[in-house]
């Protein structure tokens, strides 16, 4: 698979398969248009984690749920394919192919966006990730129960509940779905395995447990039936079970066609700007949170590399608040050496702060710039003292 580059194919583009393998990325033109349309209007925004955050804000906007959920439906298509891939390749018994798979996982994006917190460390395609996969394992697992099982194992292995949602899910009437139910109830009753342990192959029951479960069923309904139906029955009830747990995946990566669908910009007069404005906001909030965190480490890793003792200068006045003589008598040194010390102390930890500024912001050091850097400096000094951070 060759991996998308741009913003427009990475937000309108689908994957499609050709004899199980990925064969190209096809284009929904309204996607296309629309993110089309977005760059234009906010033309520096180049910014893939931008883009999903755009996205995800009007997918919670009923207004525009729809629409966003396409775009990040066509967002997470990489993920998904790799996921998928991988999570089939650890099942090679299964019936499922990568393309069963992929669209088992795309059918989760919904969940996906309902249990997504921006706000914490995990991207949406990480998060997805997790999601996809559970979602296929959990079904390929399911699949191998029922293909591993006997009509009859089937049957008994299945709750009452599972049986019900499967005849509904079949379509029948509720009152065909009582009596499958109350023939399956006769069936569990009187048809005792002999071999508990191996409850998934069982074979049909014999002639006279049949008559049993006819009797039992006729006892219980003014509508008698025959074992010869009551069998029938409970063959169908059976094959609605595992077309229930084992449905035919769909394809959802199909084209939404048609030119006439609208433009979201179009449609959503006023919220863009207040939107945008909402996005970037977010991001410098991150971004200040992501570099305060940096810098603390820097400055953290500098203290623990100072000599013991002016790490102990450094406890006793910003901790304790000693001033430089009640610091020297309390370590019998001179005072001027207390404060060479501190001078040495402040002048390691700026130097690092600086190196990682010119690193990590590239950004050029000036006179004024230091002296506000010192400042700075000297108020995480007091902060990481104190004594309600220890």
């Amino acid at each position: 698979m060759q991996p998308r580059q741009s913003i427009i194919e990475i937000f309108s583009t689908f994957v499609q398969f050709e004899g199980d393998r990925f064969s190209r990325w096809a284009t929904e033109s309204r996607l296309r248009r629309n993110i089309q349309s977005c760059l234009q209007q906010i033309p520096k925004e180049n910014s893939e984690y931008f883009w999903v955050l755009y996205w995800y804000k009007f997918w919670q906007d009923s207004a525009a749920a729809a629409l966003a959920k396409q775009h990040l439906t066509a967002y997470l298509q990489e993920p998904c394919y790799w996921i998928s891939q991988k999570t089939c390749a650890a099942f090679a018994s299964s019936q499922f192919k990568l393309s069963d798979c992929f669209q088992i996982a795309i059918a989760q994006v919904e969940l996906v966006l309902k249990n997504f917190n921006p706000s914490q460390s995990s991207t949406l395609k990480n998060y997805a990730s997790l999601i996809f996969s559970t979602a296929i394992r959990e079904t390929l697992r399911q699949r191998q129960e029922v293909d591993i099982c006997s009509d009859w194992g089937l049957l008994r292995k299945t709750s009452q509940k599972r049986l019900a949602e499967s005849l509904q899910n079949a379509g029948l009437s509720p009152e065909t779905i009582h009596a499958y139910i109350l023939a399956w109830n006769g069936f569990k009753t009187l048809y005792v395995p002999s071999k508990a342990g191996n409850s998934r192959q069982l074979s049909r029951p014999d002639d006279a447990t049949w008559e049993a479960i006819a009797k039992f069923y006729n006892s219980q309904t003014t509508q008698p039936a025959n074992s010869q139906t009551l069998e029938k029955w409970l063959l169908s009830a059976a094959k609605a079970v595992r077309k229930y747990l084992y449905p035919t995946p769909d394809s959802l990566n199909v084209s939404l066609g048609g030119d006439d669908g609208f433009e979201l910009l179009d449609n959503l007069p006023g919220t863009q700007e207040s939107l945008i404005n909402e996005i970037i906001a977010q991001e410098e909030a991150q971004a200040k949170s992501q570099q305060q965190s940096e810098i603390n480490q820097v400055l953290s890793t500098a203290i623990a590399q100072l000599e013991a003792q002016i790490q102990e200068i450094l406890q006793l006045y910003y901790a304790q608040q000693l001033n430089q003589d009640a610091i020297a008598k309390q370590l019998d040194i001179k005072q001027y050496t207390v404060s060479r010390r501190l001078t040495k102390a402040k002048e390691v930890l700026l130097r690092s702060l600086a190196n990682w500024c010119q690193d990590s912001l590239h950004i050029s050091l000036t006179s004024d710039l230091l002296k506000s850097m010192s400042a700075v400096m000297e108020e995480w000094l007091q902060n990481y003292y104190s004594p309600s951070s220890s």
